[in-house]
């Protein structure tokens, strides 16, 4: 399991950095974490920070069809992004490839974070997040993550909440 550690050192990535810095700059309350393991999916990094599983902020990025614009959808990371839901708010969809995302965010697949995007993507926030006080998100990099809370996030990317999952079945 692995221990976040505080590391306000340069030698971090580039990505983990760059949002690292945008934190800092926006005040925001917590630091990024660079976890001693790599946090690829949600429960990757839930293990790693002895978390729910739905307290983390997961982002899955999709290919707008009309312009080619990356559209991030922030979710719990125990939903799943209901990609019709997305279409009916922002236009047809598909799925976006690990250069299509590198190339729009700048940031690899499993760590693809909420801010600090090379390129404004659309953003919808899920309003699943808010069944919890405090959540963790991608910080650039599959290692890097930070704590907020779902009304942080929504100040962070002055992002709309919509509820953009498939129906779960109790």
């Amino acid at each position: 399991m692995g221990t976040p550690e505080q590391d306000p050192e340069q030698s971090r990535p580039d990505g983990f950095r760059r949002v690292a810095e945008l934190l800092a700059a926006q005040r925001h309350a917590h630091a990024p974490v660079f976890l001693d393991v790599a946090a690829r999916t949600a429960q990757e990094a839930a293990d790693a920070l002895g978390i729910a599983v739905g307290q983390i902020a997961k982002s899955v990025v999709f290919r707008r069809k009309i312009d080619d614009v990356a559209v991030l959808v922030v979710t719990s990371g125990d939903r799943r992004v209901d990609e019709r839901k997305v279409a009916a708010i922002v236009g047809a969809v598909g799925r976006a490839d690990a250069e299509f995302v590198k190339a729009k965010t700048g940031f690899t697949i499993g760590g693809v974070s909420p801010v600090g995007h090379s390129q404004a993507p659309v953003t919808l926030i899920d309003r699943e997040l808010f069944r919890f006080d405090e959540i963790w998100a991608a910080a650039g990099h599959p290692n890097g993550v930070f704590k907020l809370s779902p009304d942080e996030l929504v100040a962070l990317t002055v992002a709309p909440v919509h509820d953009v999952v498939q129906v779960t079945v109790a």
